[in-house]
């Protein structure tokens, strides 16, 4: 074959190359399939499982037995991480108490979020399939205990796209003692073009390394460079009529943009006194509280889903003194952001939601102060983006083993999630290796229950 039919064949010839490029290219942003209510999402994720018990779900009845087993036939058939399932019952650490006109029940470790109770939607009845951290993260960000799927945050932006020219889409942070254990996959992009996957913020210095030019690069330098780089990739894009080759050229313009306009988002000094107040952010000094203080300010500037992991709440042990300095770290910006997004106009219009990867047992571990992982029964909020405020949606049983009403499995939220922003779950696929794939893969039903 010759060079010039060659070319014609992957330019102009309808199966090509070339037009499968620009088809798959064209098939990464999606329409609506009824109109959304919310068009963006930050998510809080605890990382390392936050206890419903200490925080959320009272029982009295564990305060009761405190101390003793749990009845057998509660524990026929049930797996934990690490300990042994006969374990003694442990009551929770912390008093609860009724707030807000919704009367919603929470400990004194939350003395923020008590105040805006009434614009929040708890879910006490939430459940997954795992109980060990890496798994039960990938399964809450993306639909399976397996690696290579893509993450929530890249198919909102799958299917809405990004409403920043200047800004990624989907903007990542991690604040904890260290990074999730589920790692990169928590906010990969699996088999999706890889334009959707998480940009990693950091809180300090240059947003993203490397996005400062070194010494002696001048802004003509880096301008000629990228030109040159843009016409070789483009070559070598129109040769092969590979996806990612298109995506790295994005790729490349997005981080020249984000050189101009990242490092004013990040500049927590442009905020009022009273706003860093109200968060608890500080400007000199890195913390969660300014972290979701960021997440607030690339939000109204068009980035799509914010996630920021926490990983800070596996209390094995030392659960009295850890999940407390958990709570005052986090307490204060959380309510803040629901406080600040509503005062703005944007809560509505956000989805904001709160929780881990699952729970902690109501048996007891390390001694006297700790408790395991416990995937069977935990508690999430949500606010804004149609979420229904102020109600505290099923429950748990007496012991806070097992959901008792009103279970929401993760691919349940998933879907009420996807709903919210416009989409019917069962219909925003993506097709790889042959067959049709979803976030909810065939599981999930959106929760009408927890919607305005």
């Amino acid at each position: 074959m010759s060079k010039i039919s060659r070319r014609w064949f992957f330019e102009q010839c309808g199966v090509g190359l070339g037009a499968m490029a620009m088809n798959a290219l064209a098939a990464t942003n999606q329409q609506p399939h009824f109109a959304p209510k919310a068009k963006r999402v930050i998510f809080l994720f605890m990382a390392g499982a936050p206890s419903h018990l200490e925080m959320f779900d009272n029982k009295p009845q564990l305060a009761k037995f405190d101390g003793q087993l749990p009845p057998a036939e509660l524990l026929k058939g049930y797996r934990a991480a690490f300990i042994n399932p006969n374990s003694k019952l442990l009551g929770p650490k912390f008093p609860f108490a009724k707030y807000g006109q919704s009367g919603a029940e929470l400990t004194n470790l939350l003395p923020h979020l008590s105040k805006v109770v009434d614009d929040i939607t708890i879910v006490k009845s939430m459940s997954t399939d795992a109980f060990n951290h890496a798994p039960g993260q990938i399964l809450m960000n993306t639909g399976a205990m397996i690696f290579g799927r893509p993450s929530i945050g890249s198919w909102v932006t799958y299917g809405l796209g990004s409403e920043s020219k200047d800004l990624p889409a989907f903007v990542v942070f991690s604040t904890g003692k260290k990074g999730p254990s589920g790692g990169n996959s928590c906010w990969g992009s699996g088999f999706l073009p890889t334009s959707h996957q998480g940009v990693q913020f950091r809180s300090t210095g240059d947003p993203v390394l490397y996005l400062s030019n070194p010494a002696g690069v001048d802004n003509q330098l880096q301008q000629d460079s990228l030109e040159s780089i843009k016409r070789l990739n483009q070559m070598k894009l129109d040769s092969t009529g590979d996806p990612e080759i298109a995506t790295r050229i994005s790729s490349y313009e997005m981080a020249y943009r984000m050189q101009m306009s990242a490092p004013g988002v990040m500049d927590l000094s442009q905020e009022p006194k009273h706003i860093l107040d109200m968060y608890g952010a500080d400007p000199a000094k890195p913390s969660f509280a300014n972290t979701v203080l960021l997440a607030r300010r690339l939000s109204e500037r068009g980035v799509r889903f914010v996630q920021i992991f926490h990983e800070a709440w596996d209390q094995h042990g030392n659960l009295v003194k850890d999940i407390t300095q958990n709570c005052k770290d986090t307490d204060q910006a959380c309510a803040a952001l629901v406080q600040d997004l509503k005062q703005r106009g944007m809560l509505d219009d956000t989805i904001v939601i709160w929780g881990g990867e699952f729970g902690r047992t109501p048996m007891v571990q390390g001694g006297s102060d700790g408790r395991d992982h416990h995937p069977n029964a935990f508690t999430m909020w949500m606010a804004g983006g149609g979420f229904k405020p102020g109600i505290t949606y099923g429950e748990s049983d007496e012991l806070g083993f097992n959901v008792a009403k009103d279970k929401v499995h993760v691919h349940d939220l998933h879907a009420t999630i996807l709903n919210q922003l416009g989409f019917d779950h069962t219909k925003l696929t993506y097709k790889f290796q042959g067959r049709n794939f979803r976030l909810t893969d065939v599981h999930g039903e959106v929760k009408r229950g927890i919607l305005t």
